[in-house]
């Protein structure tokens, strides 16, 4: 499956965004031949090849007026909130600006969605609705070139998936039209925070994900993390505004291809796995803390006979857990086993949709767990306490209910 693969260790911009498109493969006069179609006035587009940190790519600007400056990071942190800017367009003139426009139907929903990102982060920070959110004439018509030259650049190359790694941002502060902020830089917070995406922190004193470049990679990156059964057909850099010693200041997108593997539906998450051998516990102690594991949240809890040193019999303890419990379920070994140390890893899951249904016995409606992959059932079993609360009321053997709601199931049209 077409894949883009996008580089975060620099952070990302919207013109790096739209640089790095460029260097993959997309058509410069096919995308400013679309850009026009938006009528907007005094800018004009500049496309160059240039080298970070001896990372040779492309650097895309947009410079406004006949003799306008280019633009950098921080113009789009020009967005107000207040209401009498003459020099400014809110959102909903954003909006109307894109629909009216004659590019793709794609390309223009999809920039609508990146737009109402920004707008939404920056609605709540000022508390204001996001229709009434105004950006500066710089930061408006920036944002515009590059939001809407992104979509038309992706649906230019495929429409790839997008997959991304763990975005990192710098520290520091950023001068923003309202003050100085900490960063990373509250809407690019905001925008991240909606969509739940990990962020990570490192010690370059300067910003690395803006605004603009959070809301596009909330709105078009499926998953974060590393490459995996990924094949790099063509490797290309959006060069950013800052030139830093030994450090490429660069967004590194990698077209190519995802192996069938990835192509499932099925869900995906990262759990810990803590585990401990015990030789001289207590069965009672372990009964009482498999009890206490699960109260506290645990995923699951399992013993498997062991053969330890010095020929004692003894029990491989296995507790998994979600990976922001780990230390909490480790203490929970530490303090009531007998364990002087648990082994921790983490684990990757692959796991159906699951789906609940109800079907009707000739003794009650039972609820039924489906599980399904790729839009098709794989596994169904009766629930257990559906069952057995049914099995209670009407005091019946709970295999008799269980079979009953099997045959309901098969038979369901």
């Amino acid at each position: 499956m077409k894949t883009l693969y996008l580089d975060l260790f620099s952070g990302i911009s919207g013109d790096m965004f739209v640089g790095a498109l460029l260097d993959v493969g997309l058509d410069f006069p096919h995308l400013s031949a679309e850009l026009q179609k938006l009528h907007l006035d005094d800018y004009h587009l500049h496309v160059g090849r240039a080298k970070r940190a001896q990372i040779e790519g492309t650097k895309f600007d947009v410079h406004l007026g006949h003799h306008g400056h280019p633009h950098s990071h921080g113009h789009e942190h020009e967005h107000e909130h207040e209401h009498t800017h003459e020099h400014a367009r809110n959102y909903q003139d954003i909006k109307q600006l894109i629909l009216q426009s004659g590019i793709s139907a794609w390309a223009r929903d999809k920039a609508i969605a990146v737009f109402n990102r920004l707008a939404a982060a920056e609605g709540k920070i000022h508390g204001v609705p996001a229709e009434k959110v105004h950006f500066h004439e710089v930061g408006a018509v920036d944002s515009i070139i590059d939001i809407v030259g992104a979509c038309i650049g992706l649906e230019f190359l495929g429409k790839p998936r997008v997959l991304a790694s763990q975005p990192v941002d710098g520290t520091g502060w950023i001068d923003c039209a309202h003050g100085r902020f900490p960063i990373p830089a509250p809407a690019t917070l905001e925008i991240l925070a909606a969509r739940g995406v990990p962020l990570t922190q490192c010690e370059q004193p300067h910003e690395m994900i803006t605004p603009t470049g959070a809301a596009l990679l909330a709105e078009f990156v499926e998953q974060f993390g590393p490459m995996r059964n990924f094949t790099p057909v063509r490797i290309g850099f959006g060069l950013g505004s800052r030139d830093i010693p030994k450090y490429p200041n660069v967004l590194r997108a990698i077209m190519g291809e995802t192996s069938a593997a990835l192509e499932h539906d099925w869900e995906t998450d990262s759990i810990a796995v803590l585990e401990t051998n015990l030789d001289d516990v207590n069965p009672e102690l372990l009964g009482h803390f498999m009890e206490a594991a699960m109260a506290a949240g645990a995923l699951d809890v399992s013993y498997a006979p062991l053969q330890m040193k010095k020929n004692r019999p003894g029990f491989l303890l296995t507790v998994l857990c979600a990976v922001a419990q780990a230390d909490l379920f480790s203490e929970l070994i530490l303090r009531e086993t007998s364990a002087f140390g648990v082994r921790r890893s983490l684990a990757e899951r692959r796991k159906l949709r699951r789906e609940f249904q109800m079907v009707t016995t000739p003794f009650g409606d039972v609820s039924v767990k489906i599980g399904k992959l790729d839009g098709k059932v794989l596994q169904a079993a009766p629930e257990f306490e559906s069952c057995r609360k049914l099995s209670e009321k009407q005091q019946l053997p709970l295999k008799q209910i269980y079979d009953a709601a099997m045959t309901a199931w098969n038979n369901a049209p």
